[in-house]
């Protein structure tokens, strides 16, 4: 389509950048402390853009302000818009990690945080001093929308669902494998199908549900076991499976980790159970920008890197993620 450069010309587009903070705070006070503007500037802006696009775009309600069919739609290519013009000013060939001042705000599992962090970290330091990160646990049932509002840069983990502007990179795929403390259960390893649904289990599950991939496999032939406590949190695991009779199929990298570390036994999982893939996402938006970009590949790197670390070769599976709960949600097993 031909730009109307008249017609363009007489729009202001700051207003866009106040109608993304609109749609994002959804409160008039919030999104004008958010661009830095006085509550009474971003008041007037508002009735600008509501004259603009002929619409309320945001209306009163009980719990703030609720945008109107129209500003919903308006939304995402107002963002887009913003964003493709922000890596347009910000597009620089001579990009150095060096010298860049970011944050980056990133939601993972403890799982990930626990293996890739510490190299993350310890790479920033080295490389990229000025790069800050803010390490948040993944909802995977809000990722896409704080993706779409800006407030994550980057989700790791299992998805399944996305939109034509979230894009995603292949980190790792990693299999399943119990993890189990002998001294308590009076077991080695390989653990039997039958052994296995007479202990109980630990179920790593982030929307606290009873339920996980194991349960599903189980149920197919016609089995079922007990589950003794149900985390949200994967690093609690080996813990809790150190000092019960209890067993635990986690991912393999975690659990030889915490093998080692713990002295607990690991065992290949006597039921079949589909292999998971651990991936990045982020809003299609930055793909252009340098530093996302330099991240994204940063990440790749390491992932790599923590594939290759482990010297023992016991089963080659490498875990950098969520488990995933059946439904293709991040969970447990």
């Amino acid at each position: 389509m031909t730009i109307d450069h008249v017609d363009l010309a007489s729009v202001d587009l700051n207003l866009l950048v106040a109608l993304d903070a609109l749609l994002a705070e959804r409160s008039v006070t919030r999104a004008a402390a958010r661009i830095g503007l006085g509550q009474s500037a971003m008041s007037s802006a508002l009735g600008r853009l509501r004259a603009l696009f002929d619409d309320e775009l945001l209306t009163r309600a009980p719990e703030g302000m609720r945008p109107t069919p129209r500003a919903m739609a308006l939304a995402e290519p107002v963002r887009t818009a913003l964003r493709q013009i922000q890596a347009l000013v910000r597009r620089d060939d001579s990009f150095d990690p060096a010298t860049v001042e970011r944050v980056f705000t990133i939601s993972l599992p403890d799982s990930v945080e626990v293996l890739l962090g510490p190299r993350l970290l310890a790479h920033l330091r080295a490389e990229a001093p000025g790069v800050r990160l803010l390490l948040r646990t993944i909802d995977r049932a809000r990722i896409l929308a704080e993706l779409d509002a800006d407030q994550v840069d980057l989700g790791i983990g299992l998805f399944t669902e996305g939109q034509a502007h979230h894009k995603m990179r292949l980190l790792h795929r990693d299999r399943y494998v119990c993890l189990f403390n002998p001294a308590r259960v009076g077991l080695e390893a390989p653990i039997s199908l039958q052994d296995y649904v007479r202990f109980p289990h630990i179920l790593t599950s982030l929307r606290g549900t009873a339920h996980g991939v194991v349960d599903d496999a189980l149920a197919r032939i016609g089995l079922s076991r007990t589950i003794a406590v149900t985390t949200p949190s994967f690093v609690a695991v080996p813990f809790l499976v150190r000092d019960a009779p209890v067993i635990a199929t986690m991912h393999a990298r975690v659990a030889h980790f915490f093998a080692g570390t713990l002295g607990l036994s690991v065992s290949p999982a006597p039921v079949a159970l589909d292999d998971v893939a651990i991936a990045m996402l982020w809003h299609a938006s930055y793909d252009a920008d340098p530093a996302h970009a330099w991240l994204r590949r940063t990440l790749l790197r390491l992932a790599s890197e923590v594939e290759n670390s482990d010297p023992s070769g016991r089963d080659g599976a490498i875990g950098l993620g969520s488990a995933n709960d059946g439904a293709g949600r991040p969970g447990g097993a």
